[in-house]
């Protein structure tokens, strides 16, 4: 198993798709190597691409405002996207670039052993919750083997539209609570199927 460095390595690399050619860097993701919550958002934007940090931008400051109203700052939590690389125009990523990542997402998922596992947006809710919808799924934790994955609205959907700020502030305090029960269940046998959570 590679560390998080030579990981890193290889993203930095990697020319599995046409983003390769476009990017100013590659965005691998930050935060400890042992973090107990990993956050996924979908892709890198302007300013993380030239910086080569997840979340800098406006959604990054909003992020780390929620992450603060719940006691927790950034460099405690993981940080990553499902893609690495930013899309031409900040345009959505398509499923081929999804699938060119998603190896490099995988092993850092089984790098750090998250006890939950927090979805940013349709694309990284797509990884666990398939066919679902955001504005049905949200904040509706859901139990997949020993970890726990919470969906979320990404922090720009709440910038882009006020409507959603609410919800995002009430998920992100449902938070500690299922860390807690993460917690728990991470001491149990891991679950065969998918089952839903009836923590609230």
């Amino acid at each position: 198993m590679p560390s998080l460095t030579e990981l890193y390595e290889e993203i930095a690399a990697c020319q599995r798709c046409e983003l390769a050619k476009g990017r100013t860097q590659t965005v691998p993701g930050e935060g400890p190597e042992n973090a107990e919550i990993m956050f996924i958002g979908e892709a890198p934007g302007f300013h993380e691409d030239r910086q080569g940090r997840p979340f800098v931008g406006a959604a990054g400051r909003f992020l780390e405002e929620l992450l603060a109203s719940i006691g927790l700052k950034r460099e405690e939590v993981f940080i990553c996207n499902v893609i690495k690389c930013r899309p031409p125009g900040n345009r959505d990523p398509l499923s081929d670039e999804i699938v060119a990542c998603k190896p490099f997402l995988d092993k850092q998922i089984e790098l750090i052993q998250p006890k939950l596992i927090v979805t940013l947006g349709r694309y990284s809710m797509a990884r666990c919750f398939p066919n679902a919808q955001i504005t049905h799924v949200h904040g509706q934790p859901k139990r997949i083997g020993g970890r726990i994955y919470y969906p979320m609205f990404h922090p720009a959907a709440a910038l882009h539209q006020p409507k959603w700020r609410s919800a995002v502030e009430e998920d992100m305090r449902k938070i500690p609570q299922i860390l807690k029960e993460a917690e728990r269940l991470a001491e149990a046998e891991p679950l065969e199927q998918a089952e839903q959570l009836s923590l609230f």
